[in-house]
């Protein structure tokens, strides 16, 4: 096959019209430009110039390439350039996975920015209820970062974001005072999550170390979701702070003890430098819980 640099021989003899100007152009010596052309025409099987006693001028051939000569270097040129564009983290695309809860008052500030500093940088999002799927779609590659809670299934490069709290969203304000005990809300109906939910694995599994059984008055995929059916008088139920907005009116409780998880960033291209830059911006910002919020979660 022709390689790049005997192409850029060639359409520079042409353009040059001398040998000897094309190689002082390429910073080569005449026996190695000449080297080149020679097994540029052996590839092909054909002359693509021709000498003449002042200079050199294309064949048939020499004129049929050197448009498509020139094509390929031009894309070579691009392919270097991209890549040093993306490298630098000014061009590219970031496919990013993230945990529904976590989209709007974790991920949408950042995207934002990034949106607004780097508008040659495509994002892809795709939102999924389950860590676990999260990291089988960054160990698949399908996904350049995955955002969400820890998957016990992930053994590859993880940072961690920061860490959030699982509260109690309740249907009325009386207990809203003080933090609740599993015990407080075993015999409450839980407006609890999809099977498909990660979350809703995770609590059941903590409730049974505590003795308790979570019933399920009603179940969906998100936390949103669940928050506003909680609110609207169903039941408890267990949502993460990162799902709730500050204007959020619900009555809101932490839990005795408080539970906690880490949010982290999990890929397979850590040395990726937007994969790098975004997991910095996202760690810079850590986990914000709205001061509305925050504020009702202090006993009182």
């Amino acid at each position: 096959m022709a390689t790049l640099r005997a192409l850029e021989c060639l359409v520079a003899v042409l353009d040059y019209g001398s040998v000897t100007e094309a190689a002082a152009r390429l910073h080569m010596s005449q026996p190695a430009l000449s080297h080149q052309i020679a097994a540029l025409e052996r590839e092909i099987g054909t002359p693509v110039v021709q000498r003449l006693p002042r200079g050199v001028r294309p064949t048939a051939a020499g004129r049929a390439i050197v448009t498509d000569a020139r094509a390929a270097l031009t894309a070579a040129e691009r392919v270097v350039s991209t890549g040093r564009a993306v490298a630098e983290g000014i061009e590219g695309q970031l496919r990013i996975g993230c945990a529904e809860s976590m989209t709007a008052g974790l991920l949408a500030p950042v995207l934002r920015t990034w949106h607004r500093r780097h508008p040659n940088i495509q994002l892809a999002l795709t939102e999924l209820s389950s860590a676990d799927a999260l990291a089988e779609l960054a160990a698949s590659g399908q996904v350049d970062i995955a955002i969400g809670p820890q998957s016990s299934h992930w053994d590859r490069q993880l940072d961690v974001i920061g860490t959030e709290e699982i509260v109690a969203v309740l249907p009325t304000t009386e207990h809203a005072s003080v933090a609740l005990t599993f015990a407080d809300i075993a015999s409450q109906p839980i407006v609890h999550y999809h099977p498909g939910n990660g979350l809703g694995a995770w609590l059941d599994q903590i409730a049974a170390d505590h003795g308790i059984t979570l019933t399920a008055v009603t179940r969906t995929r998100q936390a949103t979701t669940a928050a506003q059916l909680a609110a609207a008088g169903l039941g408890v139920a267990l949502v993460p702070t990162t799902a709730l907005a500050a204007s959020f009116s619900g009555a809101v409780a932490s839990m005795k003890p408080r539970l906690i998880r880490n949010v982290v960033a999990m890929t397979c291209t850590p040395n990726d430098p937007l994969v790098q830059r975004f997991t910095a911006d996202l760690q810079r910002r850590g986990i914000p819980v709205p001061a509305s919020i925050a504020a009702r979660l202090t006993p009182r």
